[in-house]
C-alpha cells in the first residue's frame, strides 16, 4: 500500500467523542471548571425553548393515563416478566430510586428532573434492573408524548403500582420537567469503583452524623444503606445508626423512616438467585446492540425467578402483590438468623417457619421459598425507638397505611417546591410544612410611594442591596427552596446566621418591618423593595435613571409554616458575592461559588456581572474593602473590571486568600483582594466576561445586565410569575 494512502486512517482524532478522548482541559487538571453553570443548555433539549410542559399537562387526560399504567401493572411481558404476574414491586423500586437520591445539605437528587435515564444514575449497581422497568413504561411514554414528562411518569407508576395493590395514595402531583443530558457535575462521592468501602465517607464510621456533606448514601452506587449491613458485614444496630442518618439527611423523622423501610418491603422482592459475577455490563458500558439495557444474566433464563439484582434472594411477606401488615407480623413472629443468598449475599432467614407461611415461588405458585429481611429491615426491630414505632405500626395497621402514603408523598414530591409548582386533579388540598407554605401577599398597592418613604429612612444603598441578597440567596433551584418569598430571613434560623449579619440585620428590619406595617404589605416585598430602589439609586450615580422591574405579591411565612430544623442546610457556609467565607474548607472559595451560582441558577456570565456590581456597590460582608476596586463606591459603574483587567496593576499574595494589587511603576498599594476577585481576571473564560464589562462602550450594557440578573434573583422564587 502507498504509505501516503489516507485509506483506513481514522478521519477524527482517536477517542475524541467518548469519554476515553482527552479533553482539552485534561492538561490543567486544577483548572476551575465552569461546567456546572451550563449543565442544562437549552440547545441539549429536543423540544425547543418554546416548549410548555404546563400547556401539555393541561392537555392530559389523567384518567386513561392512570388506566393504562393500572393495566400496564399485570400485563406481564415475556421479555421481561412480571414476579406473580405483577410489575408493582419493579415500578416501586423504579419510583423509589428515583425519588430517594434527594438530599437535603443541597437540594440536589431526587425524582423531579428524570435524570435516572442517564449515568452514571442509569447504570449505578443499585439500580440494576430499572431499565427494564423505564422500557415497560415506554408504550405508554409514547402514547401520551410530550403530554407527560418521564420525571411525572415514573413517579406516577410507583403511586400506581401501590394503588394497584391496595394502598389509597395520599394524593400525586404532575409538574416534574425532563433534563436532556447527565447531570455530570452533582457530587456523589470522590470514591473511583463501585461499592468502595463506606469508611472514606466518615471521619469516624462509627458515627455516622460525621459522614461527608452533602452526601446521604453510605457508598458509591448505592440509593440509601448497604442491604447487607455497615460495608456488607451484617450488623442491625450498626445499620440501624446509618439508616438513621441516611434518613435524616433526606429529612425523614424516626417514624417516616420505619413507615417507608417497612412499606417498600411490603411488596415485591429481591433478585439473587444466581451469580452476580456474570452479569454483563451496566447500560452506559453495554454494546451498541444492546440498546440501552444493562446487566445482560446468561444464567439460565436470566429473568423471573433467575434475576440478579441487588444479590439478596427473596420477598419479605406471604403476599408480596398485597398492601397489608404481612412486613411486621413476617419480622416479629419470627426469630431470624444469618444465611447467604444463591448470589452470595448475607441476608437474614427464619429460624423456622410453616410452609403454608412462605411467599410462593414467582413462576410456580406450587413451590413455596423462603422469606427474607435485609439487615435494615431486622434495625426495625433491634433499635429501640425504630421497635417502639414499628409495634405501633403492626397493631393499627390503618395507622400504618396513611402514614406511609404520607411518607411516600413526601418522598416522591420533596423535591418538587411549593404547591405552586404542583398540577393536576390529585393534588391534596393540605398545606405540609416541608412545602415550605407561604400565605399569599399583596399586590395591589402604591409601589412609587412605599420606595419614597424607604428612601426617606436613611438606610444606605449598601444595606437595602446586601440585604435583599441575603433574603434572596438561599434559593436552591435544585429543590425549589430558599429565596426572599417569605420573608424567612427574619425568621430562625437566617436571623441568627453569620453569613446575614445578625446585628446589622436586626437594625435594617427595625426600619423596614414599621413600613411594611404602614402600608400593611409584607415584609418580604418591603426588603426586596428595599434592594430594588438600592440598585436604582446606585445606578443614577453612575449616570443611567433607570426603573428596576419590582414584580409585588410576596407573603410572608410565620414560625409555625417554617420547619427550621430543615431550613438549616441552606445556611450559606460561603458566598462569593459578598466576599463571605465562614470559615477554611478544602475546596477553593471559588468552587464554592460555582456551586452557590448553579444552585441560583445563574450562568457564567450573570455569576461576573454580579460579583462586579456588587463589589462597586459596597456590599461586602462586614464591609470589608476586598475586591472593592474603585473610588466612587455605592455607584454601579464598571470600576471592578476596568481596574481588574489594568496592566498599570501588579497582584502580590499576601496569604492563603488574600492579596495586593499595587501601582506597578510606584509599587504604591491601591487595593486588596480575595481569590474570588481575581480569579474573574485568571480564568481564561471568566477574564473574557469582564473584559466584555470593561470595554469603554459597555458601560451601559454593564448596567443593564446587572440589573436584568438582579431581578433573576429576586425574582427566582416567584413561581407565580412562570
Amino acid at each position: 500500500m502507498d504509505k501516503n494512502s489516507t485509506l483506513g486512517k481514522c478521519p477524527v482524532m482517536h477517542g475524541g467523542n467518548t469519554s476515553e478522548g482527552k479533553s482539552v482541559m485534561n492538561w490543567w487538571p486544577n483548572a476551575l471548571n465552569l461546567d456546572i453553570l451550563h449543565q442544562h443548555d437549552t440547545k441539549t433539549n429536543p423540544l425547543g425553548e418554546d416548549f410548555d410542559y404546563h400547556e401539555e399537562l393541561k392537555k392530559l387526560d389523567v384518567k386513561a393515563l392512570k388506566k393504562d399504567l393500572h393495566d400496564l401493572m399485570t400485563d406481564s411481558q415475556e421479555w421481561w416478566p412480571a414476579d406473580w404476574g405483577h410489575y408493582g414491586g419493579l415500578m416501586i423500586r423504579m419510583a423509589w430510586h428515583a425519588a430517594g437520591t434527594y438530599r437535603i445539605s443541597d437540594g440536589r437528587g431526587g425524582g423531579g428532573t428524570g435524570n435516572q435515564r442517564f449515568a452514571p444514575l442509569n447504570s449505578w449497581p443499585d439500580n440494576v434492573s430499572l431499565d427494564k422497568a423505564r422500557r415497560l413504561l415506554w408504550p405508554i411514554k409514547k402514547k401520551y408524548g410530550n403530554k407527560i414528562s418521564w420525571a411525572d411518569l415514573i413517579i406516577l407508576a410507583g403511586t400506581i403500582a401501590y394503588e394497584s395493590m391496595g394502598l389509597k395514595s395520599y394524593g400525586f402531583a404532575f409538574g416534574r420537567e425532563d433534563i436532556w443530558h447527565p447531570e455530570k457535575d452533582i457530587y456523589w462521592g470522590a470514591e473511583k469503583e463501585w461499592l468502595a468501602p463506606s469508611d472514606g465517607r466518615y471521619e469516624n464510621l462509627e458515627n455516622p452524623s460525621t459522614m461527608e456533606n452533602p452526601l446521604a448514601a453510605v457508598q458509591m452506587g448505592l440509593i440509601y444503606v448497604n442491604p447487607e449491613g455497615v460495608n456488607g458485614k451484617p450488623d442491625p444496630m450498626k445499620t440501624a445508626a446509618q439508616v438513621r442518618e441516611t434518613f435524616a439527611r433526606m429529612a425523614m423523622n424516626d417514624e417516616e423512616t420505619v413507615a417507608l423501610t417497612a412499606g417498600g418491603h411490603t411488596v415485591g422482592k429481591t433478585h439473587g438467585n444466581g451469580d452476580a459475577s456474570i452479569l454483563g455490563p451496566e447500560p452506559e458500558a453495554a454494546p451498541v446492540e444492546a440498546q440501552g439495557l444493562g446487566w445482560a444474566n446468561p444464567h439460565k433464563t436470566g429473568k423471573g425467578r433467575y434475576a440478579v439484582t441487588s444479590g439478596l434472594e427473596g420477598a419479605w411477606t406471604k403476599f408480596p402483590t398485597q398492601w397489608d401488615n404481612g412486613f411486621f407480623d413476617m419480622l416479629f413472629n419470627h426469630d431470624w438468623e444469618l444465611r447467604k443468598s444463591p448470589a452470595g449475599a448475607w441476608q437474614w432467614e427464619p429460624v423456622t417457619i410453616k410452609e403454608e407461611d412462605k411467599p410462593v415461588d414467582v413462576e410456580d405458585p406450587s413451590i413455596r421459598h423462603n422469606p427474607m429481611m435485609t439487615d435494615a429491615d431486622m434495625a426495625m426491630k433491634v433499635d429501640p425507638i425504630y421497635k417502639e414505632i414499628s409495634l405501633k405500626f403492626m397493631k393499627d395497621q390503618d395507622y400504618f397505611s396513611e402514614t406511609f402514603a404520607r411518607a411516600w408523598f413526601k418522598l416522591t414530591h420533596r423535591d418538587m417546591g411549593p404547591k405552586s409548582c404542583y398540577f393536576g386533579p390529585d393534588v391534596p388540598a393540605e398545606d405540609l410544612i416541608w412545602q415550605d407554605p407561604i400565605p399569599a401577599g399583596l399586590n395591589d398597592y402604591d409601589v412609587v410611594k412605599v420606595k419614597e418613604k424607604i428612601a426617606a429612612s436613611g438606610l444606605s444603598h449598601s444595606d437595602m442591596i446586601a440585604t435583599a441578597w441575603d433574603s434572596a440567596r438561599t434559593f436552591r433551584n435544585s429543590d425549589k427552596r430558599g429565596g426572599a418569598n417569605g420573608a424567612r430571613i427574619r425568621l430562625a434560623p437566617q436571623k441568627d446566621w453569620e453569613g446575614n449579619e445578625p446585628d446589622r440585620l436586626r437594625k435594617v428590619l427595625s426600619v423596614l418591618e414599621p413600613i411594611a406595617k404602614e402600608f400593611d404589605i409584607s415584609i418580604a416585598d418591603t426588603i426586596v423593595l428595599a434592594g430594588t430602589l438600592g440598585v436604582e439609586q446606585a445606578a443614577k450615580s453612575a449616570g443611567y435613571d433607570i426603573t428596576v422591574p419590582f414584580a409585588p405579591g410576596r407573603g410572608d411565612a410565620t414560625d409555625e409554616m417554617t420547619d427550621a430544623e430543615s431550613f438549616a442546610p441552606l445556611e450559606p457556609l460561603a458566598d462569593g458575592y459578598r466576599n463571605f467565607m465562614k470559615k477554611e474548607y478544602v475546596v477553593t472559595p471559588e468552587e464554592l461559588m460555582l456551586d452557590r451560582t448553579q444552585l441560583m441558577g445563574l450562568t457564567a456570565s450573570e455569576m461576573t456581572v454580579l460579583v462586579g456590581g456588587m463589589r462597586v456597590l459596597g456590599t461586602n460582608h462586614g464591609a470589608t474593602k476586598h475586591g472593592v476596586f474603585t473610588d466612587k463606591e455605592g455607584t454601579l459603574s464598571n470600576d471592578f473590571f476596568v481596574n481588574l483587567t489594568d496592566m498599570a496593576n501588579t497582584w502580590k499574595p499576601i496569604g492563603k486568600n488574600l492579596y495586593e494589587i499595587r501601582d506597578r511603576k510606584t509599587d504604591a498599594l491601591k487595593w486588596t483582594a480575595t481569590r474570588i476577585d481575581l480569579v474573574f481576571g485568571s480564568n481564561s473564560v471568566l477574564r473574557s466576561y469582564a473584559e466584555v464589562y470593561a470595554q469603554d462602550d459597555n458601560k451601559e450594557k454593564f448596567v443593564n445586565d446587572f440589573v436584568n440578573t438582579w431581578v433573576k434573583v429576586m425574582n427566582a422564587d416567584r413561581f407565580d410569575l412562570k
